[in-house]
């Protein structure tokens, strides 16, 4: 899910490749992974050649024969379309589900308005990130989220402990598809013309091609585009509607990490995670004034401390001097060679033409233009930190 300034410049959601390195999701399935669950575009993936990996116990397709750099920049010139049917979507109603959802997440739920999406994330005491999600308000008492898939199970727990006098439930019987790209709009126009001139982060119910779906204005690469839950029993058809409009190709997990690497939006599991609070992973624009002032939230003695008195340390963008990638788990250090820190998300941007990173520093350390090196195969290599994103974002602004 995005992080980058404010929502209307990038909230979207996180959950393209988890916390596994990109390079082992190229191991075939072993195996021991044969009891893997598979979403309602399996069978598709597999006729279009996709190659499978395990992910967050489901099958899913990494890249199709077209390989990763071409669909990475097939997204960023047209659209390209997603399976991301692995991810939980769930629905929360009750009497008033936004106050009580407050209670979980530093976000403002209340003032959401109905047909609005907002980006936020559930915080544990110390001030951590449990996860991130996406909220749309569907009616005065009715909520629907979508969640990370490594997590899911987890955050649906967490909510059926905490939110009481509201049901919970997950929608198993739903698929979520993502179509994403600067010609998304003009192609989903052709079966869906309710969605012309729908806002960013908004949700809307209509019909895609005869099918009834909620759709939500975002994303998850920098790029205009929308996020579709539909029926699981047709989520095939309508996968092979949009691939059939001019200019919409399938676009595996690959792609989808490298495109939201460059548009510098976090990867819960690698970017943020229990040990990172908000304002250290630099989404601190999630915490509007109200709840600034009010707390009401775990973590909030933390997390309101931060941003009174700015966090010991940082996620910022890391761009390598030359051309080798800088991967995960790499360390950074000052000039003087003393570790400082570690990059979180990295490796090449195909629209960069470049390597591209993320990682923690310093607060010292974090002023763009600051000089830095990586320790890439027991070299130092020079970089400096950059602003993020590495390539400008390209919401709908309406």
């Amino acid at each position: 899910m995005n992080l980058s300034g404010s929502e209307t410049e990038g909230g979207t959601r996180a959950d393209a490749l988890g916390a596994t390195p990109f390079k082992t999701l190229e191991e075939p399935l072993s195996d021991s992974e044969t009891q893997l669950l598979t979403t309602p575009l399996d069978s598709l993936h597999r006729e279009l050649g996709a190659k499978m990996v395990p992910f967050a116990g489901y099958s899913m397709p990494v890249q199709y024969p077209a390989g990763v750099l071409t669909e990475h920049l097939h997204t960023r010139a047209a659209a390209g379309l997603f399976d991301v049917s692995h991810m939980g979507q769930v629905v929360i109603e009750g009497d008033d589900p936004a106050a009580a959802l407050e209670a979980l997440v530093p976000g403002d739920v209340v003032g959401l308005g109905e047909g609005r999406t907002r980006y936020s994330v559930f915080t544990d005491v110390g001030g951590g990130i449990l996860d991130d999600l996406m909220i749309s308000r569907l009616g005065p008492n009715k909520l629907f989220l979508v969640v990370n898939a490594a997590c899911k199970h987890a955050d649906f727990k967490h909510m059926q402990d905490w939110l009481a006098g509201c049901s919970v439930r997950m929608l198993d019987d739903r698929a979520l598809l993502a179509l994403q790209g600067p010609k998304a709009a003009e192609a989903f126009a052709a079966v869906a013309p309710a969605s012309v001139g729908q806002g960013f982060m908004t949700i809307r119910e209509y019909d895609v091609a005869g099918i009834s779906c909620l759709v939500t204005r975002s994303g998850y690469t920098g790029e205009d585009g929308f996020e579709i839950s539909v029926p699981a029993d047709r989520a095939e058809e309508l996968a092979r509607v949009l691939l059939a409009l001019e200019g919409v190709k399938p676009i595996g997990l690959g792609a989808r990490d490298s495109l939201r690497l460059e548009a510098g939006l976090c990867l819960y599991g690698s970017d943020i995670d229990r040990t990172t609070s908000p304002v250290e992973g630099g989404i601190q624009w999630i915490i509007g004034k109200r709840r600034r002032e009010q707390g009401g939230f775990p973590g909030a003695a933390v997390i309101l401390a931060q941003l009174a008195e700015g966090p010991r340390r940082k996620r910022v963008g890391v761009q390598p001097d030359g051309r080798a990638p800088a991967r995960a788990h790499t360390e950074i250090t000052d000039l003087d060679g003393n570790v400082i820190g570690e990059i979180t998300s990295g490796g090449f941007g195909p629209s960069v033409n470049g390597p591209v990173a993320m990682g923690y520093v310093p607060a010292a350390f974090a002023a763009p233009g600051t000089a830095v090196r990586l320790m890439v195969r027991g070299k130092a290599l020079d970089a400096r930190v950059v602003t993020l994103p590495f390539t400008p974002h390209r919401y709908f602004k309406g």
